[in-house]
Formats: C-alpha cells, structure tokens, sequence
C-alpha cells in the first residue's frame, strides 16, 4: 500500500463519481427565510411549512391541487392583435411576450379552465404573476369574457383567481379598455343568475383591482396578499403620513368590510365547494374521497345545466 492506492485512488474515484445536484431541490421562504425541499413545497401548495408564508403558483399548479383527481380542460381564448402599438422600451413588446413564453411555458398571463372541484362543475380563470406581473392586456381581456361566456353556456359557476400588478403599459389605452370590458363580462354571469366568486391573491393592483377583481358575489383573498389600486408607497409619498400596520393587506381590508372571508390556500378548495353548491342551490358535497372524474355520478351536472333548478 502506497500513496497512490491510499489518497490518489479514491481522489479520482471521488471526482469521477461525484453526481451534480439540480439548483432548484430547495426553495427559500420569502418571509422566514426557511429552506424547504421542491416536493415538500409541490404538496403543501407552496405555502411554508414553517411560518404559512403563501408563495407565487402558478395557475397549472393551482388548478391540479383545486380541480378532482388534478383533471381540467383548457378553455379557448381568442389571440387578440400582437404589438397594436408598436411599443418599445427597453426591448420590443413582442421580444418580452417571448421571452415570458419561454420562462413560463404559457401563452399569456391568464389561463381558463373547466372541470369538477369536490364534483361540482365549474369554469375558473388564473392570472400568472411571473408571466409579465400578470398585467392585463388584451388577452386576459379576452380570457375573462370567454370564461363568462362558458359558465353562461355550460351553466356554471366562474371562480377567478386575480394576480397583478395592474394594466399592461405595452398596450397603453388598449389595455384600460379591459376594465369595462371584463365588467360587462361579469354582468353577462349576475343576468344569467350565475355566481361569479373571487379568490385575491398576492398582489392584486392597479386596473385589476378597479375592475373584475372587486365585483365578485364572494370576495375571499389568500393570507397576507397585497389588494390595493395604488401601492401604500404611493399613498404615503401622496399623503406624506405613515400608514397603519397591514395597510391594503388581506387581513386589514377583511376588517374593514372589503373581503367575506381570508382562507389559507389548503383550506380553500373545501370552502369553494361549500359556497359554490349552496349559491346553486345543490345538496352538501359528499363527505371522503372523491372518485376519478370519469367514474362521477353526472347528477350535480344535469341539476347545474337545468336553468329551472337556478
């Protein structure tokens, strides 16, 4: 035995048997800086483990853990003109339209689905936050009136889970044409005698929070989200005062008559189930586990697509 077979071999066998650990097994809470392992995060619904800090989502993952057996179906959404404006800044609209498309995996900020949550039919509609601060654009214009215009032709309900930070400067005046737009939406669903119900999350602002965020029958928010139209820096440079603690936050805006309920995001799927068959008028759900969605019994679906049992 030498130093070769003592140190020099198992150097190398070291170096060549090393494996590399993917960067992104561990994620790092935001509020109490606990470091948390990707599965641990996936089933918790990316809220701390340790302190209930509620994470960004993305709606695929929101809509897996809400929607029986994780099964949605994907709603259509009309492709609005890309760029009207021509716009550019620091780059060309359409280079950042691309450029989140490529970091996100989706078309655009808002996402439309259809399915069964605790087997009651409904449509719902997600804002992506990392997709361009879930601005609203013409698109998410676009997505919430074919959202409306599903629930109202399937006879559903609509939840929509809002996150942004305002209107898309991109789009200048064609962006702020999707506040009346998507308020004559949310009419289409209060004629049709369908409840519209919203789930605020961190943050809602700006032109979302003026338009369909606000309008809901139901108005629930996620713990600690940021619901305001300007930020509190904005007012306290306006009014040059200091702002209550947890100004604009979900938990103050509850207490002053803003929001019906601040639910924590996995408690929240039982709670909509709750709301959305009593607003429909529809027996209490059914208590244990719920069956794959092809082996439902289509009795809540016959009794929401009957207009006489609304």
């Amino acid at each position: 035995m030498n130093w070769i077979t003592n140190y020099v071999r198992p150097r190398i066998n070291s170096i060549f048997s090393r494996r590399e650990i993917p960067e992104n097994l561990w994620v790092k809470c935001d509020e109490c800086g606990t470091m948390l392992f990707h599965r641990e995060m996936s089933d918790n619904l990316n809220v701390c483990t340790n302190c209930g800090h509620h994470m960004n989502i993305t709606p695929r993952d929101r809509f897996t853990g809400l929607f029986d057996a994780g099964v949605f179906t994907e709603v259509d959404v009309p492709e609005p003109v890309v760029d009207p404006l021509h716009f550019r800044d620091q780059k060309k609209y359409p280079d950042r339209l691309r450029a989140a498309q490529k970091a996100t995996g989706e078309a655009e900020a808002m996402l439309v689905v259809t399915g069964e949550v605790g087997r009651t039919p409904v449509v719902a509609a997600a804002q992506d936050f990392s997709f361009m601060a879930g601005s609203m654009g013409m698109y998410v214009g676009n997505a919430i009136i074919a959202a409306a215009e599903k629930a109202v032709e399937l006879r559903r309900p609509l939840v929509l889970f809002s996150a942004a930070g305002g209107a898309r400067m991109q789009e200048g005046i064609l962006s702020l044409m999707q506040m009346p737009r998507t308020t004559v939406a949310v009419q289409m669903l209060k004629e049709a005698g369908l409840p519209y119900i919203v789930v605020l999350t961190h943050p809602t602002t700006g032109g979302v929070t003026a338009s369909y965020a606000m309008l809901g029958d139901v108005q629930i928010a996620e713990p600690g989200a940021l619901i305001c139209f300007a930020g509190p820096r904005v007012i306290e440079q306006t009014i040059r005062e200091k702002l209550p603690e947890g100004f604009q936050r979900a938990e103050y805006l509850l207490e002053h008559g803003m929001l019906d309920r601040v639910t924590d995001r996995r408690a929240l799927r039982e709670e909509l189930v709750q709301i959305i068959r009593m607003l429909m008028q529809l027996p209490p759900p059914v208590a244990g586990d719920l069956p794959a969605p092809g082996a439902v019994d289509s009795a809540p679906m016959s009794a929401m697509q009957d207009p006489e049992t609304t």
